[in-house]
């Protein structure tokens, strides 16, 4: 049985929230945002612009594997954690392929969610 009375939610709530800015970043002009734009046959936009529900699911998913990843780090099983970072980011894989992304475009989604799982695993050994 898990126990949640154990699980740090100070760095549940810091992975998740470094997490979302790390995809921010990730996806902005600054790093790989214009290319995979092209890649996945999307426009930049604006932060006026952006779409509400993909942003709170993308916070919800984030939390999530936050979650999870807290959960391992009371029984010191990282190699859990590992795992379900890997299943997120080859399901995303997999869908971005179905949906005819960009080459380049399913290896940044992917390399995001590693990125987001490693801040995740960072901030339990952190806090």
């Amino acid at each position: 049985m898990e126990d949640f009375g154990a699980v740090n939610w100070l760095a549940v709530g810091v992975g998740t929230v470094a997490a979302f800015m790390v995809g921010w970043l990730w996806y902005s002009p600054l790093l790989f945002g214009k290319k995979w734009a092209e890649g996945s046959g999307v426009e930049l936009n604006t932060a006026d612009k952006m779409p509400a529900a993909a942003m709170v699911s993308q916070l919800v998913a984030l939390f999530c594997l936050a979650m999870v990843i807290g959960l391992t780090a009371t029984t010191d099983s990282l190699i859990i954690a590992i795992f379900a970072i890997l299943a997120v980011g080859f399901m995303v894989f997999s869908n971005g392929g179905f949906s005819q992304k960009s080459n380049y475009a399913i290896l940044v989604d992917l390399g995001h969610a590693i990125v987001a799982g490693v801040t995740m695993i960072a901030a339990q050994g952190l806090l």
